[in-house]
């Protein structure tokens, strides 16, 4: 859905997009003008991600997603992020919460210090696997194996 055209923006399709928006993220607002800074943390969250979904992307990048903010919001996210996934859009999460990446992720890659040093297909990962991958690669640098 396309809000502007020749840089003129149809405010009246704006809002009705923001409102249709809101209502499917649950997001918790008095109004769609409400100013985002005075929104929980979930629900500054959900409206980032309503701006993104707005935008149709194919990809979606989001680091740390569900940080700071409540067990709710985060399931919410969680179902938002599943729901792009069914639309066959790629999401692409970066998170330090292990429980999290066990259970959002199809794959799971494993970076310690700027370098990847593990790769798991999702049934096959466990915090056990990620832990060892992660100390692997540190005892590997301390002994200036690593390039």
């Amino acid at each position: 859905m396309v809000a502007s055209k020749g840089g003129i923006v149809n405010e009246s399709l704006e809002d009705l997009s923001a409102e249709k928006l809101a209502e499917e993220m649950h997001t918790k607002t008095p109004s769609i003008k409400q100013h985002v800074g005075n929104l929980s943390g979930g629900n500054q969250q959900k409206v980032l991600l309503s701006k993104w979904m707005f935008a149709e992307p194919e990809i979606l990048i989001l680091d740390e997603p569900t940080r700071g903010i409540d067990v709710g919001a985060k399931y919410e996210i969680y179902q938002i992020m599943n729901q792009m996934v069914e639309q066959g859009k790629a999401v692409i999460m970066i998170s330090s919460e292990l429980p999290e990446l066990l259970g959002m992720c199809d794959r799971i890659y494993v970076m310690n210090e700027g370098k990847m040093v593990g790769e798991f297909d999702a049934k096959d990962a466990t915090q056990e696997k990620i832990m060892s991958a992660i100390l692997q690669s540190e005892s590997t640098d301390t002994k200036g194996g690593a390039a």
